[in-house]
């Protein structure tokens, strides 16, 4: 449903100053449209899955973010309004970016479930001067190699996860098995993991690249049964992993051979129940996590007054990814795109054990990863996860996996 455009009134006592006001802009080299944008509700685009395997990831993403515009209230002194499209693939998420702009004239966007929406959304982001925060892509050139001054990204990039979660999968042998989503964000997997993998001595001994959407996983199961691997290395995504997990289990698989995937999510497990999941993650949040801060505490406790659950990973994506932009905002003091990416640079979220804040250089949004292993008896509908630990302790540390700006291969144009 089309939202009507928003109609801007002058009071007659305003006239005079409008008719200044205009001048000086027009004097200054401002546009007379960015003065239109001075009354009247913020407006802010989402562009989350609605449909499709990744829906109630989407679910999730969204509800957060909401939640996060809910306990910020104002902006500026002005309402919020956000206009929430669809991204049911990278093109639909292209497109419903630059209807948002064109349409809405949004002030910025939070979206991008996937890699290969954010990599299309951060082209229009850096045409038409509109800050994005991509809340849930891992691909490295999200931040990387496809960095702009108009993209943010709130997920830990795949080679930050993979470094995190290879040493656990090399403690079970030399020998691993890959199987992976056939589209950016597992291609990154199988790239980074076989890096790593032949950097310490082990081998590849099979790989899947699986299209996304598959149903019957089965023949790959035979496949991985049969090469006899230490270890299984996911990069499966959403409905796709909990239909892998669900038949992993149905062939008696579990507990068999270990299973280590990155940048899960929970509503994967809670879709494939207590009883066939199984595995070693690394995720971006946990809300049973012991370090979680008195903010993060408070988000679960409002999020599942409100929903009747806990939230997932996602939810958090959505609700810190969304706070940073609105934060961002009274920060600069305007919509300005230009003010608003430099107050995002300057955003800082302190509260924590891990400070959480966006790299100057490359916008890569810097904090642990937790890791995380399925229990042995689930004894709660929500609570699957005993935390293992986190990433990394410190921020230092913390900085070093994140990469060097050689390693990362951002060069970042200015505004």
């Amino acid at each position: 449903m089309k939202t009507p455009p928003i109609h801007h009134t002058l009071a007659p006592r305003r006239a005079a100053a409008y008719s200044s006001a205009l001048l000086m802009a027009v004097l200054l080299g401002a546009s007379a449209g960015a003065y239109a944008q001075d009354s009247g509700p913020i407006k802010i685009g989402m562009v989350f899955p609605k449909q499709g395997p990744s829906a109630s990831i989407g679910e999730y993403l969204s509800r957060g973010a909401m939640l996060a515009v809910e306990q910020h209230g104002k902006v500026l002194g002005r309402d919020v309004e956000v206009i929430f499209l669809d991204e049911s693939n990278a093109q639909a998420a292209q497109q419903n970016f630059q209807k948002l702009v064109d349409e809405h004239q949004v002030v910025g966007v939070v979206g991008a479930n996937s890699s290969a929406s954010a990599l299309a959304m951060a082209g229009v982001a850096e045409r038409t001067k509109t800050p994005l925060i991509a809340a849930g892509a891992a691909a490295r050139e999200v931040t990387g190699a496809n960095c702009n001054r108009y993209t943010f990204r709130f997920q830990a990039t795949v080679p930050v996860q993979m470094a995190g979660l290879m040493p656990t999968v090399e403690k079970q042998g030399k020998n691993a098995y890959f199987i992976t989503a056939a589209y950016a964000f597992g291609q990154d997997i199988l790239r980074t993991g076989q890096t790593m993998l032949e950097k310490s001595g082990g081998t590849a001994v099979g790989i899947d690249e699986v299209p996304l959407n598959t149903a019957d996983y089965s023949s790959y199961v035979l496949k991985i049964r049969s090469a006899k691997p230490n270890a299984v290395v996911g990069g499966l995504v959403g409905q796709d992993l909990s239909s892998f997990l669900k038949q992993w289990n149905a062939m008696n698989m579990k507990g068999k051979i270990p299973f280590y995937e990155i940048a899960v999510s929970d509503t994967d497990f809670w879709d494939v129940g207590p009883t066939a999941s199984t595995g070693t993650y690394v995720k971006p949040w946990y809300y049973n996590d012991p370090a979680n801060s008195e903010a993060e505490k408070n988000f679960t406790k409002a999020f599942t007054e409100k929903f009747g659950k806990p939230p997932a990973d996602k939810a958090y994506s959505g609700w810190l990814s969304m706070r940073s932009l609105l934060d961002s905002i009274d920060a600069a003091k305007s919509t300005d795109s230009k003010a608003v990416v430099q107050a995002l640079e300057q955003w800082k979220d302190a509260k924590g054990a891990f400070p959480a804040y966006y790299r100057q250089w490359d916008h890569q949004l810097i904090r642990p990863s937790v890791i995380v292993t399925i229990k042995e008896n689930i004894t709660d509908k929500w609570d699957f996860f005993d935390v293992d630990g986190h990433t990394s302790k410190t921020e230092e540390d913390t900085l070093k996996d994140f990469g060097t700006k050689e390693e990362v291969g951002c060069n970042m144009p200015s505004l």
